[in-house]
């Protein structure tokens, strides 16, 4: 039952809801004494040969009356336990996505999208039948018990129940011990399920790579022995589960079995009525769902228990990316300075960047370049503050960026990453994705910058086209360019594009950096490029190599220096003219 101290919150800021379906609970289970005690009384009457129409008519009329109080009073209470139940769903899915919204990229490296998404789901669904079917169960069981045994007790016969409820106290011990039990196999459940939830989707997500390389049946039995692992989990709980109404039914048995026997004997002995013998089993009747509630209870404790411990585990993992308290949330431009002496990647001993130092004027371009796995990306993702822990500072506008919140100063940039991910929804919709009251001239705007407009136009629907699942419907080039107009309707003082012009063809890379040239003056672009024409215009050019800047310049100074970037753009050049000869 640690569950329910771990959920007080909830239950204390619901109190109301809670206070209305507990008492409705108490006052049912006071109603459920009535029938028995009438039927008890009919069977006397009937034994005594006393029993007229009129009394008879009047019983049956008194338990109709209390079969409809009991349906509308189940209504109420199922409204409010139920309905707290929704909202604590509600609550706890609604912190736990905020929650991802705010971790950094350490953490999604940590844990896989399939385990976030079953914490998402099933564990919030187990949690949330704690405060729905756990606490109607509990309590109804509590309150249903103790109201028929003090009946049992009060009205028919102290002697009887003493003798007949001795199997309860061994039906208690054994569900504790099953508890425990289930505790253990439905944690481990759902961590088998969490790892199956995410290879689902990896499979999903990579079908055209799985079956473009003929991997169909291996990541079958891939997928297969995961399940066989998670069927084998879940059978750990279908044996420990049957177990809990096995017991209860066992138990009950010998109840009724010491009834039978006790009972028979008071009634022969004149001590008990034949009715209040037949009101005794009534209330043993009554007693039959507390009993069984017991396993239903342990069984959603213990499953809302454990869910709730991993969901808590998650949302107790901390970002390293520290928020400033200080910030005005006023959008900042201006000067770009950018000095670091040593970055070093979690769990990496080696740097990923040694004295990488440069500056740009605000209104400039700076163009990366480098060979695969030289730094480009890791100078990026310091600018974008997905990690903090570095020797040296990154300044923007003269202040350190550490000193924004991520909400002024991310707003400050406008990204476009190699993967152009694309949601599933219309065109227009993916490019104001950033500002969503962007109007339809201000996306087309922004459409032209990144000479994707004529694209669009040529669609049936136009800007209302559905792009399919993260782009499918939509050329390599033809997502890029969304991707950029995307980045380009918030207008950002820096605009940042990681290799973003690579699935585009050289005519239409010229025209989208013309555009930017112009309708931008006075914004900062940084190019990140494999293809060295795409950062030939750029005010300055860095070219990496194994984390440090190897040589720097103009296009002219760095072709002069007849160094990596002189050999990379000859080879480039003579790959295009070899194309051009070809075609």
């Amino acid at each position: 039952m640690n569950i329910f101290s771990k959920l007080s919150w909830f239950i204390k800021a619901e109190w109301k809801r809670y206070l209305i379906g507990i008492s409705d609970l108490l006052f049912l289970a006071i109603l459920h004494i009535f029938p028995p005690l009438i039927i008890g009384m009919i069977v006397d009457e009937l034994n005594k040969h006393t029993l007229t129409w009129q009394t008879l008519l009047f019983q049956v009329f008194l338990i109709l009356l209390l079969t409809l109080i009991d349906y509308g009073m189940r209504f109420i209470w199922r409204y409010a336990l139920f309905g707290g139940a929704a909202k604590l769903e509600q609550t706890l899915r609604g912190r736990l996505f905020h929650h991802y919204l705010k971790m950094d990229e350490k953490f999604f490296q940590k844990y896989r999208v399939g385990d976030l998404m079953a914490h998402a789901t099933n564990d919030i669904s187990a949690v949330q039948q704690v405060v729905g079917g756990g606490v109607l169960s509990l309590v109804d069981a509590i309150v249903t018990g103790l109201t028929t045994i003090f009946a049992m007790i009060f009205i028919v016969s102290p002697k009887l129940t003493a003798l007949t409820l001795i199997p309860m106290p061994f039906l208690a011990w054994t569900a504790f011990v099953l508890g425990k039990w289930m505790h253990k196999a439905y944690d481990h459940y759902q961590a088998s399920f969490s790892r199956l939830d995410d290879k689902a989707q990896e499979s999903m997500s990579g079908i055209k790579v799985i079956k473009s390389l003929g991997q169909e049946k291996e990541d079958f039995d891939d997928f297969a022995g995961l399940t066989q692992k998670s069927y084998r989990a879940a059978r750990k709980i279908f044996y420990i589960d049957p177990l809990f109404d096995l017991s209860a039914q066992l138990f009950i048995g010998m109840t009724y079995v010491l009834t039978i026997f006790i009972g028979g004997g008071m009634v022969a002995a004149g001590s008990l009525s034949v009715g209040k013998l037949v009101s005794y089993f009534s209330y043993i009747l009554n007693l039959t769902w507390p009993m069984f509630a017991i396993g239903q209870i342990f069984n959603i404790m213990e499953r809302g228990d454990a869910s709730y411990d991993r969901i808590n585990f998650l949302m107790h993992e901390k970002s390293s990316i520290i928020e400033s308290m200080h910030d005005d949330q006023k959008i900042p431009n201006g000067d770009l300075s950018y000095q670091i002496k040593s970055f070093e990647y979690p769990d990496d001993q080696d740097p990923a960047l040694t004295n990488v130092k440069f500056d740009v004027k605000q209104g400039q371009m700076l163009g990366i370049v480098g060979p695969v796995g030289s730094g480009k990306s890791s100078i990026i993702k310091l600018l974008l503050r997905t990690f903090d822990e570095y020797d040296g500072e990154i300044v923007y506008s003269s202040k350190n960026i550490k000193e924004y919140s991520l909400d002024s100063y991310l707003h400050a940039i406008g990204y476009v990453p190699q993967d152009n991910f694309l949601f599933t929804s219309t065109i227009g919709e993916n490019i104001k994705f950033a500002r969503y009251d962007a109007s339809i001239s201000e996306i087309k705007q922004a459409a032209q910058i990144a000479d994707i407009d004529r694209d669009i136009e040529n669609f049936p629907k136009k800007y209302d086209t559905m792009v399919g699942q993260r782009g499918v419907s939509l050329s390599g080039g033809q997502q890029q360019r969304i991707a950029i107009a995307r980045a380009l309707i918030t207008d950002p003082d820096i605009l940042i594009l990681d290799d973003a012009l690579s699935a585009v063809d050289a005519l239409t890379e010229k025209n989208i950096l013309h555009n930017l040239k112009h309708e931008r003056n006075g914004k900062t672009t940084v190019i990140l490029a494999q293809r060295l024409s795409s950062v030939m215009d750029a005010n300055e050019i860095i070219v990496m190599g194994s984390g440090s800047i190897v040589e720097r310049g103009t296009h002219e100074e760095l072709l002069a220096l007849k160094g990596w970037y002189f050999d990379t753009w000859n080879k480039q050049e003579s790959d295009r003219m070899g194309g051009l000869t070809d075609g």
